[in-house]
């Protein structure tokens, strides 16, 4: 499939997807038979693919990280304990950044009651 229906399949926009090309997280491929192009085409791995990186953004992976998980995962370097400790210890970091935005939340509201209380 052309880049096209990659961002169609996937939801991700064509120069996102074009920029994690350029970064390394997948790669198309060229048809060296055609010369007046430079269409390259990906394959349903490639759709895997797209989707675990969205998800590993969404959890909250730099892309430098899930190029190296990418590159572990599917060149089966990764053992399935490994696997498990990789993805907790991204639990534990989100553990750690809601207790931090709660500290804040707290802060900012105990700031509206000293606003309201005219302390401000």
């Amino acid at each position: 499939m052309l880049i096209n229906e990659l961002s169609k399949r996937t939801g991700v926009p064509i120069a996102t997807l074009r920029y994690y090309e350029n970064y390394g997280l997948f790669k198309g491929t060229v048809n060296e038979k055609v010369k007046t192009n430079n269409y390259k085409d990906y394959d349903e791995s490639i759709v895997q693919k797209v989707e675990m990186i969205r998800g590993a953004k969404d959890g909250g992976f730099t892309l430098a990280e899930i190029k190296k998980m990418l590159d572990s995962w599917y060149n089966k370097r990764l053992s399935v304990t490994k696997k498990v400790e990789v993805v907790t210890n991204k639990i534990n970091e989100i553990d750690i950044k809601i207790q931090q935005l709660q500290s804040v939340r707290k802060l900012l509201a105990d700031c509206i009651v000293d606003i309201e209380d005219g302390g401000c």
